[in-house]
């Protein structure tokens, strides 16, 4: 979709914009871990003042105070908490329709399978991250400066002590991100893998259990299952071998704090209370740290989730901000190359041709010469490598997607219905859809008969892919979702594949309407019978449009005696290959 790309990067964007909001847990996290020193703080005072004065009164107020600063560092903890919990559900909020989006098209770019769904993984990884402990740790870290200066103040040897043990924790930190992240990476891309095997299970589950391939599909997923949890226990281990290290390193440190406040309170250099409150420093201020290491998975995840949204939403091209009018007059393909997503080479070269209002257009020719792949550059799923089609003259890219998709009308050869009643089904989830309209686009599509049929009608259920319904029932509501609006294109990929007698002649008298109300069809058939509905013709082979003119001049020059062949020869059939399948 070379006309949907966008350079921004838009997960980094979500988070510049949340910047207010971080500056205020910064605020935050500033009186917290003020507030955090009211433990060292108490006891030396309640050891130098309280049990040297015997004074029950300043115990009291001590505690008192103690008390309410430990209940004011509760609660703006607890409102820090909050706000980073708003911030990533506003964060997810504001990717929501990229991530929407990426779903739909990524597809549509050669894209791996389950690559499509990995936008909203990384989206909820970091909205649950900044809902958990992590960003609390990582606010925290910045101010241990705060705590080493304090350490200096009881004594330069428990200052010194002090940044000696921040610097061995910082760099336990720095070798948990080199010994996750790769690890990581890895667990990441087996359990996609493993998601996507199983997605596939679940989607061809009839075709696995009718033809017994249930077990070798098994010990393959099996296989990847204990790939992606071997990946896992790694960075586990990792994880818990740094963040056991940090616990333990930090414990010692803590008593040795206390051990050299023990030698100097012997030396008289530091009072008892000194002591302990230096202890009790040293331990809170390297908790956020080893509160850090434990979270590290976390980070490493949601700081990946955002390089990967980076990579995976795009921002639709600017129009040309101008409202183009509604197309009616004409469609050109202008020397297009077209290449698969995936693919190297192109199976369509340099292709032009140009249609009018009123025109029907059947594009035929033998399985695999690039026929669907014609039909999706014509409605814009596939950008042409080059050359360009033009609706009136304009470009598809000077339409946004959605004002282009009101004119086009188009039905896949590989039709999957999303989930949704028949109503909302035939007129495309449009929540202003009138009753008329979804009942004209039926009755254009012939379908309105099969539709009052079922008991409940129009609000019939179709279940998810139209599993409710038969094949050539999803293939006449398929039609009916192309007819609604009264789309200026419609682009029909193999529309009859699956319809009997009753539904050629429906499709034939739909392709009829919208000739006569002035719109432009596009039938890709291998059905001769389809070719009676249309005017003009064109033959699809050897990657490139060999034939194209008026129906009957086409088939003749079809039929027509092979050049060298001495007499009459017998006529030369279109070949046909019913359901065959084109790129």
């Amino acid at each position: 979709m070379a006309h949907e790309t966008g350079a921004e990067r838009l997960a980094r964007a979500a988070l510049r914009h949340r910047l207010p909001d971080f500056a205020a847990v910064g605020v935050f996290s500033s009186a917290v871990n003020i507030l955090m020193l009211t433990g060292s703080i108490y006891m030396l005072e309640v050891y130098d003042r309280v049990l040297v004065s015997r004074s029950v009164e300043t115990l009291v107020v001590l505690s008192l105070m103690a008390l309410l600063a430990f209940g004011l560092q509760g609660g703006l903890d607890m409102l820090r908490s909050r706000i980073l919990a708003r911030i990533g559900a506003q964060i997810d909020a504001e990717l929501a329709p990229a991530v929407y989006r990426a779903a739909t098209l990524l597809p549509l770019t050669g894209a791996p399978a389950g690559e499509a769904l990995a936008p909203a993984r990384d989206a909820e990884t970091l909205r649950s991250f900044l809902s958990s402990n992590g960003p609390s740790a990582l606010f925290d870290i910045p101010f241990l400066p705060i705590f080493l200066f304090g350490a200096f103040l009881i004594h330069p040897l428990v200052g010194l002590t002090a940044v000696l043990g921040a610097a061995i924790i910082i760099g336990l930190t720095v070798a948990t991100d080199w010994a996750v992240r790769s690890r990581n990476d890895d667990a990441t891309g087996y359990a996609m893998r493993r998601q996507v095997t199983l997605d596939a299970a679940r989607r061809h589950a009839e075709a696995i259990s009718a033809m017994g391939m249930g077990p070798a599909l098994s010990a393959r997923w099996e296989a990847l299952t204990r790939t992606a949890r071997d990946a896992s226990l790694s960075a586990s281990d990792a994880l818990a071998d740094l963040g056991g290290i940090a616990r333990i390193f930090r414990i010692v440190l803590q008593s040795g704090v206390l051990g050299l406040g023990a030698y100097l309170a012997i030396k008289q250099e530091i009072s008892a209370g000194a002591m302990i409150a230096a202890s009790i420093l040293i331990s809170r201020s390297l908790a956020p740290v080893e509160s850090a290491i434990a979270n590290w998975r976390g980070f490493v995840a949601s700081r990946e989730a955002v390089q990967r949204l980076d990579r995976q939403l795009a921002s639709p091209a600017a129009s040309s901000g101008v409202d183009l009018p509604a197309p009616k007059l004409s469609v050109r393909v202008e020397s297009i190359t077209v290449t698969p997503p995936g693919r190297p080479e192109p199976v369509i070269s340099n292709a032009s041709f140009g249609l009018a209002a009123g025109s029907a257009l059947a594009v035929i020719g033998p399985s695999g010469a690039g026929k669907s792949s014609l039909a999706r550059a014509l409605v814009g799923l596939w950008a042409p490598t080059t050359g360009e089609v033009r609706i009136d003259g304009a470009t598809l890219g000077q339409w946004p997607r959605a004002a282009l998709g009101r004119h086009i009308g188009f039905l896949p050869q590989d039709l999957a219905l999303p989930d949704g009643t028949i109503a909302e089904t035939i007129a495309r989830f449009d929540q202003n859809a009138t009753s008329e309209a979804v009942i004209k686009a039926a009755r254009a599509a012939g379908a309105h008969d099969l539709i009052v049929s079922f008991p409940d009608g129009y609000g019939t259920r179709i279940g998810d892919g139209g599993s409710f319904l038969s094949s050539g029932q999803r293939q006449r509501i398929g039609i009916a979702r192309a007819l609604y609006g009264d789309p200026f294109l419609v682009v029909l990929d193999e529309p009859n594949s699956n319809l009997d007698a009753e539904g050629d002649e429906a499709l034939a008298r739909a392709i009829a309407g919208v000739r006569q109300r002035g719109g432009i069809a596009v039938v890709v058939t291998h059905r001769p019978s389809t070719l009676t509905s249309v005017d003009l013709v064109a033959l699809v082979m050897e990657g490139g449009v060999k034939l194209f003119g008026p129906r009957d001049e086409v088939l003749k020059q079809l039929s027509a005696p092979a050049a060298g062949q001495p007499g009459p020869q017998p006529p030369q059939t279109i070949h046909v290959v019913k359901g065959g399948r084109t790129p």
